[in-house]
């Protein structure tokens, strides 16, 4: 489990590996002080008085040697962002998933997934990425607010990804009129045909303040032209339906964001 989600408590994997009825948190805490002796797993922080764990180096380079997971050479063990205090927020995304699927999709999830155009300067990680191919598309985006973020900056992490969705890349021989293609097609989901949706979860703050959160993104986003869905944790975790805050509309994206000039 963690070495998909880097971080999480007792309690989260004891939801992961025991029946729904059953208690596992002895077990776990057992299990746990036993990597910690041989140094695979440790804990650097806490999720107010539950301490959040994570794989050491030799954790990950043990779970790679297994090969029970996809090769990930680039993901850290997330303890730098447990030290950091950051630990709140990532145990949050650990719940979102959870609550998400579960241990079902388990090991099809990863964290921190870096996307980038360095013709643009554009560069975000989303909180979660899981690669649950449909159709239309691999994978499937998510954004956590752990109630830390400004009504803006939040706004903003989404129009990012909207911005991303719509940048263009040209191709073809020198001396040609070519063509240009969605960077995202060409060089991250090659083998989607509709840009990934994002699913935004806000958390951190009593119910009616998430709805009310959840109300003005669905007003900054209008007009946005990527899909998007938003729910609540706690709306999550008991099973509630998404909103559908944008809708993907490739066409709207060309025409607002300017074509790459042809060499």
């Amino acid at each position: 489990m963690l070495g998909c989600v880097r971080i999480a408590t007792v309690r989260q994997m004891a939801q992961v590996i025991t029946k729904d009825e059953s208690d596992g948190r002895s077990y776990v805490r057992r299990a746990m002080k036993e990597l910690a002796e041989l140094r695979l797993a440790e804990t650097n922080g806490k999720a107010g008085k539950h301490p959040i764990w994570n794989l050491t180096p030799a954790g990950q380079k043990a779970l790679a040697d297994g090969n029970e997971l996809p090769p990930r050479p680039q993901a850290g063990t997330g303890a730098k962002a447990v030290k950091a205090g950051f630990g709140p927020h990532g145990v949050a995304v650990t719940d979102m998933i959870l609550a998400y699927g579960g241990r079902k999709h388990l090991t099809d999830w990863q964290v921190e997934v870096n996307h980038a155009i360095k013709a643009t300067g554009l560069s975000f990680n989303p909180d979660a990425v899981l690669a649950l191919p449909t159709k239309t598309s691999e994978v499937r985006l998510f954004e956590l607010d752990n109630g830390t973020m400004s009504q803006a900056r939040l706004a903003k992490e989404a129009w990012d990804y909207e911005r991303y969705a719509g940048h263009r890349v040209w191709e073809g021989a020198r001396g040609t009129i070519g063509n240009t293609f969605p960077f995202w097609q060409r060089h991250r989901y090659t083998r989607s045909q509709t840009f990934p949706r994002l699913h935004v979860v806000l958390a951190g703050k009593e119910e009616h303040l998430l709805d009310n959160r959840l109300q003005a993104l669905a007003d900054d986003v209008k007009g946005m032209a990527v899909a998007v869905w938003v729910n609540t944790l706690p709306r999550l975790q008991r099973g509630e339906p998404w909103y559908e805050i944008g809708v993907d509309d490739p066409d709207r994206r060309r025409r607002c964001y300017p074509e790459p000039v042809g060499r």
